[in-house]
This record gives C-alpha cells, structure tokens and sequence, in this order.
C-alpha cells in the first residue's frame, strides 16, 4: 500500500503529469523535457527524481546523457528498474485518463513532435552517410527481405515475451518482432546508431520497444532476463565472438533462445579491409562450440544461399531444467 500511495503522491502534480505523459510517448531527456515544459532543468530533475524513486519512471545513463521513459514490468509482474510493478501499471492508467483534446497535452505533444524532427533529421544525416557502405554489402548476399522473413520465423518458432538484440543497429529486428513480442532492447555502441534506432522506432510507434548504449561483453542486465536474444550480423565485428556468445547466454531464462545471424566461410577480403569485419565468415562447428561452451543446445542451422555471400542463421536453446532440452529445427534452402 506504501508503494501505491508513494506514486499517486508522485503523479498527483501537473508537472509530473505531464512529464509521464510525453514519456508515455518514447524516451526523453532532461534537456527534451525543458524545451516542452518551458522550466528550468534542475525543476524538471527534481521531479523526474521524484517519478523515478516512486516507480513510475525510469532512468537509464548513456555516456553525458540520462534517458527516461516509463517503468515496465517483467515476465512475472516484477518492474523492470526502481519501484513496483504495481507503480508501473499505475502511471499507465493515469495516462490513459487524460482526455486526447487537452490543451495542455495537445501543445505538449505538438512540441514533442518538434523534437522527434530533429532527431529525424540527425538520424537521416547518419544514414545518408553509411548507406553506401552498407549497400554494397548487402548487394553481395541473398535479399534482406528473405533475410528478413527467416531471421522473424527462427526467433518466433515459440512465444518471446522479452527479447534482447544485441548490436543493434538501426533497430531492424526491433521492428520485425514488435508485434509479436511484449517487450524488445536493443543495445548497441555506436551512439549514432542509437539516435537512427530510436527515430525508426518513434516513426513506426514501437513505444513496448527502446534502446541502450552498451557493450555487448558487459551487458547491463542480471542472469536470467530475456526469452530470446538476438546477434544480427555482429559477430563478424567481434574481437572475440566465443565470448560475446557466452554473455548472451548468461541472459537468457530456463528455456530461452539465442538466435545468430551472420555469414557463412568465404574470400570476401574487403570485407576485412574496407569494411572493419573481423571475420571472414563462420562454419557450423565453431558456432557449435561456442553454443556448448556456453551451455546451450544447438538446434539444426537455417541456410540461405547467395552469391559470394550465404547467409547462416544459427539457433540454440537454453535448458529449461537440470537436463539439456533440445528443440528441434529445420533447413532453409
């Protein structure tokens, strides 16, 4: 009941209202936040502070800046950050209340919008400046649409509540299993690549969806935290792709999954040289070893065929008990 009572507590002011309003809509800094609120930024922390230590919000540093967004609650009610899971359903229905013709929300949201356009127009910038380059990759492997379709049936052969994408990118796979998900991160290093995602994912509405800055050999999550983890071509980029595995799989619950998509062996030397892949491909035998390395069960690999480049995805389970549990799978020619 204290808990309860601290949120309502938190939420009953204007201010705060507001501010889990346009949370309510993606994430947001404190700098975001004055432009809309038109207050000073030590007013506006403060009462982030306040909607934080209730549970309503939370918070997230990457590098100078915090990011916000509203609290969220886990597979079995827990939240997901600081507070309650009950504080977390709590400002959604508070949000819901408010009529979609107020006027205070209406200028909120139009300034908000405001916002999101300059994001738009950094993101598109970014993107204008590596599309070339990523291009020319894609050009030499089998069509991303089919890529694309496998990549959605491999992660989804049996029900994701929370999935992590680790290397995220442009958030691309966000978006192919938002609608069958309840929840999706993606994390990736790049913070240019960040402020691409979060544009797609403001654009398509994704708002069960966000985005982190972290280092996919430290992931800033406990054991045990997602169904299924996701590494879309990232692992040609590690220094040391055994080990990005194994700490994707610390991650994982009783019975999830870890899906990897990347490039089978081939002689694409500029790859390595004019495009900063570390590894010229990868057979079945070394992501096999990684697989048990980290304890995991391997399922049979999807191969999709391309000139020079085949694509590879790559499947394995994690026990659901005290003995390995293997899912079957199939071959995609």
């Amino acid at each position: 009941m204290e808990q309860i009572l601290q949120g309502m507590k938190a939420a009953g002011e204007k201010t705060r209202l507001r501010i889990l309003s346009l949370c309510a809509h993606g994430e947001l800094t404190v700098s975001d936040l004055t432009r809309v609120l038109g207050q000073s930024q030590p007013r506006v922390s403060r009462h982030l502070r306040l909607l934080v230590e209730a549970g309503l919000l939370e918070r997230h540093q990457e590098g100078n800046w915090a990011w916000y967004r509203l609290a969220e609650t886990g597979n079995d009610g827990s939240i997901i950050g600081h507070g309650g899971a009950r504080n977390a359903e709590l400002a959604r229905h508070l949000i819901d209340l408010i009529p979609e013709n107020d006027e205070t929300q209406v200028l909120d949201l139009s300034r908000l919008e405001d916002i999101k356009d300059e994001r738009a127009r950094v993101a598109a910038d970014y993107f204008r400046a590596n599309a070339a380059s990523w291009s020319k990759v894609r050009a030499l492997h089998v069509d991303p649409a089919k890529v694309d379709a496998a990549l959605r049936e491999v992660v989804l052969r049996q029900p994701v509540e929370n999935l992590l994408d680790i290397g995220t990118g442009t958030g691309r796979v966000l978006e192919l299993v938002a609608p069958d998900v309840s929840s999706a991160i993606g994390v990736d290093l790049s913070r240019e690549m960040l402020a691409v995602a979060r544009h797609n994912l403001d654009k398509a509405d994704l708002r069960h969806c966000q985005v982190r800055h972290a280092d996919m050999y430290q992931l800033p999550f406990p054991r045990k935290r997602f169904d299924a983890v996701t590494l879309h071509m990232v692992l040609h980029y590690s220094e040391d792709p055994g080990q990005v595995v194994s700490e994707a799989a610390r991650v994982l619950e009783p019975g999830g999954r870890l899906v990897i998509v990347d490039f089978a062996p081939h002689g694409m030397t500029t790859l390595l040289d004019q495009h900063a892949h570390r590894w010229p491909g990868f057979d079945d035998d070394d992501v096999n070893r990684w697989f048990r390395v980290a304890k995991l069960s391997p399922e049979m690999p999807v191969r999709l065929h391309g000139d020079p480049l085949t694509v590879m995805l790559w499947a394995a389970s994690c026990a659901a008990n005290d003995s390995t549990q293997k899912i079957e799978g199939r071959a995609v020619s």
